[in-house]
């Protein structure tokens, strides 16, 4: 059985950092394409990061700069550092693994941030 598990959300002042894990099982994510996404309420989900590899990334226009995903082969576990935090910033985030870059097969139950003052 495939899971993953994300956590590391919560509330957070604007400016402020959050890093989010997703701890995977069932997979290796060494063989998977991992990505992240943030959902709002009555909103599109949005694809925020993936990774390929440790090198092969991709990030939304929205978070250049701000957010970092990497990954840990020994923990089967995939992170989201976000740094400078703003209120836009404010949505579930769901962690997804796929087969190909542009597939997600298996997803997270999501954990919430909120970016307010």
């Amino acid at each position: 059985q495939v899971q993953l598990v994300e956590s590391g959300g919560g509330l957070v002042q604007p400016g402020g950092s959050l890093t989010l894990s997703c701890a995977a099982s069932g997979i290796l994510i060494r063989g998977y394409v991992m990505s992240w996404y943030r959902q709002e309420p009555g909103k599109q989900r949005e694809l925020v990061a993936r990774s390929a590899t440790s090198s092969v990334l991709w990030y939304a226009d929205s978070v250049k700069g701000r957010f970092t995903i990497s990954r840990d082969n020994e923990k089967n576990a995939v992170f989201l550092q976000m740094n400078s935090l703003r209120s836009e910033d404010t949505a579930a985030y769901y962690c997804g693994a796929g087969s190909e870059w542009d597939s997600t097969n298996y997803w997270g139950q999501g954990t919430q941030v909120t970016v307010s003052s």
